[in-house]
């Protein structure tokens, strides 16, 4: 459930940073309101799932183990090289979101396999799918739309898919 809580509050900051113009702002006020509140059910969840777990005292597993740290270690290196070369090619700015989607979407594809969870792997395909298409429009005139594509969408599917297997997380531990 704490890989869901972080999930979740990376989806609101996705949401949160990136939602802008070229939207109105009813709109852009309406995500970041609904991405705060989607963040905040899952915060929820999360307490009512521990406390439960605390009287339970099931089994738990090492999610972070020494292969999570590498991946970790490599993601950083990806996110934060990445931006300094893309920097460096004086591509627009907005391609950097596009560059962080990409990579954080691999990082989840590369999480399934190591935590047998391939539940994780679909956001992740979502999230690398969206940062490549960025990175595509981040070479043409729809610059401005990047952020919306490759950010705020990036950051819905994080909460949905935060909100939804925390639902079901809930659900299995109550039944």
């Amino acid at each position: 459930m704490t890989g869901l809580l972080v999930g979740a509050v990376f989806g609101a900051v996705f949401v949160v940073v990136n939602a802008q113009s070229p939207l109105n702002t009813v709109t852009v006020n309406l995500l970041r309101v609904a991405a705060c509140l989607a963040a905040a059910s899952v915060m929820a969840l999360w307490f009512v799932t521990a406390r439960k777990e605390r009287s339970v005292a099931a089994p738990q597993r090492n999610m972070f183990s020494r292969g999570y740290l590498i991946i970790v270690a490599a993601e950083a290196i990806l996110l934060f090289g990445g931006i300094r070369v893309l920097t460096a090619w004086e591509r627009p700015v907005e391609t950097n979101v596009a560059w962080v989607a990409f990579v954080v979407g691999v990082h989840f594809i590369a999480l399934a396999p190591m935590w047998k969870d391939w539940s994780i792997a679909v956001p992740g395909v979502v999230l690398t799918l969206l940062g490549v298409a960025g990175l595509v429009l981040a070479s043409t005139a729809a610059v401005t739309w990047v952020p919306l594509i490759s950010g705020v969408l990036s950051g819905l599917v994080l909460l949905a898919g935060a909100v939804t297997f925390g639902w079901r997380t809930v659900a299995a531990r109550t039944a």
